[in-house]
Order: structure tokens, then sequence, then C-alpha cells
């Protein structure tokens, strides 16, 4: 049955509905990146909130600044912004239909119809999901990079910008003009200082044209910093023929675990949805979660990702079942990950690796270790490098790390044991692909990825043991090569 407001009442019984009445609904949020992360996060959360019969004024508007937006706009206008969310439990599965989102703007070059949304007054949060790699970061200085490209071109033309973040001074400018306060900006993407990054793109956007406007941008916008997490696999034939079990006709369904969270700062100085009511932790220890999030979560993602792979493993809960690999997680995990991270009110590092252990097992999310894969050149300084950094500066053991290093270049060769090509899965792969093959005989030129590794290749320390891991993978293969791991 195709998916739309007047379909609603006849769906399948099994799929639960919105607990509110949609039409009583109004625009509060501009969300900008409607991938599957925030339609199994944010819009569940706001969904949970708004059937508590509270906070109808805080409905959710898409938008987008890529071409593929507007396919994803086009799924859900024709479907009246409903989302379905399947979460996947080993005891069975739970499809939901999300009804937070009201609309979803028009996708255009210059942004215009999204800047003329921000600047609604009923708009009191920009949210943003546009990924680990979108907010213009240089990793050689862990800063925002006002050189780029796109940042010089909507410094030039200020008044058609083509990124979020030239959009949102665009909107912002506008807002002052008109004597309107500026909303807030709430990124929910995974990366950390999440809010202070935000804060640095946005300004650093501004500055471009209008130092002054930077100014004001940095002394009156709220920036909260975040830590958000939701296992959320990517979309594909399997998902959309699981909606269909349910009876659901819906091109873009989304599948999740049922583990969700979210720690925000409470910095909204034009207000926020009850949130704290739905389950969203407010506190001012962000970074203590964030770090230990990303270090054990998203690093352990890394770990078992590219030894999970080259081992055959296509599914996230298969590697964690191969004994190499969740050994090989749980010595890297314990012996050089915990030590550097500090427990939180609710977790102690050595009890959130058991949970994402359990996470990781589920064998019904079926995630992918190819997705897991992804975008590795973005993904390495985050969630992998700063524990290699903490290790070498404790002197403390980077063993099992410079392995997942150099598990990573093996896989960036572009094929498997048996010679089957992997396809390319970074933004970056050509490159990659032709700099595995000169570390294959000259092993630092992989380190030397300033953007990836800072300095790490004239570390004598790292460097040797990276070097030792990468030609024991060439010359003995993976299997073995995690066995003298694991054997040490």
């Amino acid at each position: 049955m195709k998916l739309d407001t007047q379909t609603l009442g006849t769906l399948d019984q099994r799929v639960a509905r919105p607990g509110y009445d949609r039409s009583a609904l109004s625009h509060g949020i501009v969300h900008v990146g409607l991938g599957n992360f925030h339609r199994a996060h944010q819009a569940v959360y706001l969904d949970d909130l708004f059937a508590t019969g509270r906070d109808h004024d805080w409905a959710l508007t898409g938008a987008g600044v890529r071409a593929p937006d507007a396919q994803m706009r086009e799924a859900l206008k024709a479907q009246d912004c409903l989302s379905t969310v399947i979460e996947r439990a080993p005891d069975g599965d739970r499809p939901r239909i999300i009804g937070a989102m009201i609309d979803f703007v028009e996708v255009d070059p210059a942004n215009a119809p999204l800047i003329a949304k921000m600047t609604d007054p009923a708009t009191r949060i920009v949210s943003l999901t546009v990924t680990e790699g979108g907010y213009y970061v240089d990793p050689t200085t862990e800063t925002f990079d006002p050189s780029h490209p796109d940042i010089v071109a909507d410094g030039e033309s200020p008044d058609a910008p083509k990124t979020v973040f030239g959009a949102i001074v665009a909107a912002l400018r506008a807002r002052r003009a008109a004597g309107q306060p500026p909303f807030t900006v709430m990124s929910c993407d995974n990366i950390p200082g999440n809010g202070d990054v935000t804060r640095d793109a946005v300004t650093g956007t501004a500055r471009r044209s209008d130092p002054e406007l930077a100014e004001w941008i940095s002394d009156n916008v709220a920036f909260p910093n975040s830590m958000v997490d939701r296992i959320t696999p990517a979309t594909g034939a399997a998902e959309r023929a699981l909606a269909a079990s349910f009876g659901l006709d819906d091109p873009v369904p989304v599948t999740c675990e049922p583990f969700r969270q979210w720690v925000l700062e409470d910095n909204f100085p034009q207000g926020r949805p009850a949130l704290e009511e739905v389950g969203v932790t407010f506190t001012d220890k962000v970074h203590e979660y964030e770090r230990m999030k990303i270090r054990i979560l998203n690093g352990g993602h890394a770990i078992i990702a590219y030894s999970g792979a080259l081992l055959g493993c296509e599914l996230v809960d298969e590697a964690m079942a191969h004994p190499l690999v969740h050994a090989y997680l749980r010595k890297v995990e314990e012996q050089e990950v915990l030590p550097h991270v500090h427990p939180v009110p609710d977790f102690t590092p050595s009890a959130y690796l058991e949970l994402i252990e359990e996470r990781f097992s589920n064998p019904a999310v079926k995630d992918t270790t190819r997705r897991l894969c992804l975008d590795g050149s973005n993904r390495q300084p985050k969630f992998i490098v700063p524990s290699i950094l903490d290790g070498l500066k404790k002197g403390a053991s980077v063993t099992g790390l410079a392995l997942e290093s150099a598990l990573w270049c093996r896989y960036c060769a572009g094929h498997f044991e048996d010679g089957t090509e992997i396809a390319p899965n970074d933004p970056d792969w050509d490159r990659l692909v032709a700099l595995s093959a000169e570390a294959k005989t000259r092993p630092v030129a992989w380190l030397e990825q300033r953007t990836v590794y800072g300095d790490l290749a004239s570390n004598p320390q790292f460097a040797a043991l990276f070097s030792d891991w990468l030609e024991r993978l060439w010359a003995d293969g993976v299997q073995t090569t995690l066995e003298a791991y694991l054997a040490d």
C-alpha cells in the first residue's frame, strides 16, 4: 500500500502510527540532510515527544543542498513527508511510521527556498546531518578551512551560496536586518565538538564576505554540542522488501537497531522542544560522552570493518561471530582505547564496551562491513588517530591500532586476497588505491597522508609498527597476521 496520510488508518496493524494529530503540527525546525540517520534518530525523538501531547509547534521541515537531496524530497513529498522506520531486534522487527516532518523545501542551486525558510520567524532551530566530511575541516590543523573552493565561492556570491553554511549565513544576515533573533544551529553529526566545529564553519564562511557579520554570529548565535548514536544501515532492495512485507510501499524506508542515544548541551536561546521527556540527556559533559562513543563505538567499527571485510564477512554480526575479528576488537579496545576514555554518569568504559559488542552482534540489523569501511579518509582521523596519539603521548601500546591502519591500507589496495575487486568505497578512492600500491614497497608513504595522520609518519615507533604489520599482511595474509597479533 502506498504510504501517505490517507492510507495511515488502513495500514497493517503491526505498523505503529503517529500518536497525535499531524494537522495540529506547525513548523519550528529546519533540518538539512534527510538521510537515514536523522530519520531514525532526531525525527523519532520528536515523534515520541509529539505523542505525549506537547510541543506541536516544533515540527520538522526537511531541506538539502546536494543533488541527491532532490530525490529524497521527491520520495518523501509523495508520501506526505511520512517515514517508515523499522527497528530490528533479535526477537523481531518493529515497524513504525514517523510523522514529525511536515514539509521539505525545494532543492535549488542557489538555495533561495532554504534561505527563505530559515529566515521565517517560526524557525528557531536549524539542525544538520551533513556527514563527518561535510564541515570543511582541514585535518592537518583540525580547524575550518576557509580556502576550500566551495567556501571561497560562497564568499564571492553570498546571496547565492552553494553550501549549507553559506545558506545559514545568508539567512542570519536577513534575520539580523529584519530585527529577528537568530535561530540556534544544532549539529547532529558524529564529529568531536560538533557544535564548536559548526560555529567555526558558519563564522568562517561569513568572514569571507562580511567580517562584521561573522563577529555578530559569534557573539549571538548558539551552537550546542551534542553526541548522537544509533546504528542505521543504508537502504537497499532488502530494506524496501522488508517494508513491503508489512504492506508498505515506501521507496526510502529506514532500518535501525533498537538502541538510541542523544546527549545535548542545553544552549537554546530561542527555546527548544522538551526532549528530556523522551530520553534525551541534557548535560554540560557532552564531550565526555562524545569521547567514549567516538573512541569505543566508532573506533570499534573501524577495527572490525577492515579485518572483517578482508576475511570475507559481509555483515557486521558475521564479523563479530568470527573468532579472530571479535578477539582483535576486544584486545585493541581493552589495551589501547579504553585506557584513554573517562567514565560518564551512565557508563564506565568497560560497561560501554560490553554494550557495543552486544549491539554490533545483533543479527537482525543487517549492517554491512562495507558501510563501516566507507570514507576511511574522513573517519580515520576522527575515530582512530586520536587514540594513537594518546597512546604515544602516554607511552602506552599502539600495536593493535597500527595494525588497524595497516588493514585500512590493505583494504584500499582495491582487491581481496582471492583477487576479487573491492568496489570504490571512499571519495578519494583512486588516490588511495595508488597510494596503497606505493606503500606495498614503501609503507611510510601511507602515513604521509597528513590530512589523516598529521606528522605520525615521522614518529619512528608508530612508523615501524605500521610498516611491520603492512609487510606481514602482504606476505602472510590477514588471518595469519591477526593470529600473530593475538598470540603476542
